[in-house]
């Protein structure tokens, strides 16, 4: 499956539009039946909703955004109201790819549960030679970093940062074991998980920068993602003592879910395919080892 770009001439002047070829039938069914669908956009840190809209080649949208029937002929991805890009620039920001007009962008397309059309861009290529650049496709989980999955993305960025700013390694490394260290305490029952916030400077340092505690919804919203030579992410953050303990907000707030849980120990099984785990004694073990 490909998106083709058109209009190229036009990305001054109101952008390229992008059709689709070769969809599989299951997602050729999908979008002509629905019509339209919200595209999701999967970027090198997870999900992420876009002002973008997957459109029938039976259908079209009126100037309210509403879905009506009309013959346009190709099945595409449109741009909705608030949009101030095509989706190849939102791609090309994404993935910091250079500023030159595409060819074709290859992509997979996940049909999810609740309806929504996810994207996965997987290679690029160029006008007018046609030379492909291959993307590294993200995990189901990129932003974990606990025992069973530590993300290629979190690794490349813990040694990117600790090359860059060596006489820190120690200090993150020391902030983020005495945490865990003081909820580890044989006897220790009374520390409150909301104590995992001393290691927001540590973990700032590594590009994760913890949003203000709330008493509601998600703790700490909205926190940011910031890793070199990338988009800066925004994506809630969920306060654990133990990753199972995420249960209740599993069910509490079940639309296409994307947060990630900071937790001291993970013992969370089955993650949904959009929630991540940090776990503290994962990455103190590996600063041990690096810094």
């Amino acid at each position: 499956m490909h998106l083709q770009q058109t209009k190229a001439e036009s990305r001054a002047t109101g952008g390229p539009q992008y059709y689709f070829h070769d969809l599989t039938e299951d997602v050729r069914e999908f979008l002509r039946r629905k019509g339209a669908r919200a595209v999701v956009l999967q970027t090198p840190y997870g999900i992420v909703e876009t002002p973008f809209v997957a459109v029938g080649r039976d259908h079209k949208l009126d100037k309210s955004g509403r879905v009506i029937a009309g013959r346009v002929g190709h099945d595409r991805i449109q741009q909705g109201a608030q949009a101030k890009e095509s989706i190849g620039e939102a791609i090309r920001r994404w993935y910091s790819l250079k500023n030159a007009d595409f060819e074709r962008i290859d992509i997979n397309v996940d049909l999810h549960p609740d309806g929504h059309f996810i994207i996965w861009p997987t290679a690029v290529s160029w006008r007018p030679g046609k030379k492909v650049q291959y993307l590294t496709m993200p995990s189901h989980h990129p932003l974990s970093f606990h025992g069973d999955d530590q993300s290629r993305l979190w690794r490349d960025q813990i040694a990117a940062r600790l090359t860059a700013e060596p006489k820190q390694a120690a200090w993150i490394r020391d902030q983020i074991c005495r945490v865990l260290d003081d909820h580890r305490r044989v006897g220790e029952s009374h520390v409150h998980e909301s104590d995992i916030l001393r290691v927001s400077g540590a973990v700032a340092k590594l590009g994760m920068h913890l949003g203000p505690l709330r008493v509601r919804h998600y703790d700490c919203t909205p926190s940011i993602f910031h890793f070199d030579n990338l988009e800066v992410y925004p994506c809630p953050v969920e306060l654990k003592k133990r990753s199972s303990g995420f249960k209740y907000q599993e069910t509490r707030y079940p639309k296409l879910p994307r947060v990630v849980v900071l937790c001291v120990e993970h013992d969370l099984r089955n993650l949904r395919p959009h929630v991540d785990v940090i776990e503290l004694a994962a990455l103190c073990d590996h600063l041990k080892k690096v810094a």
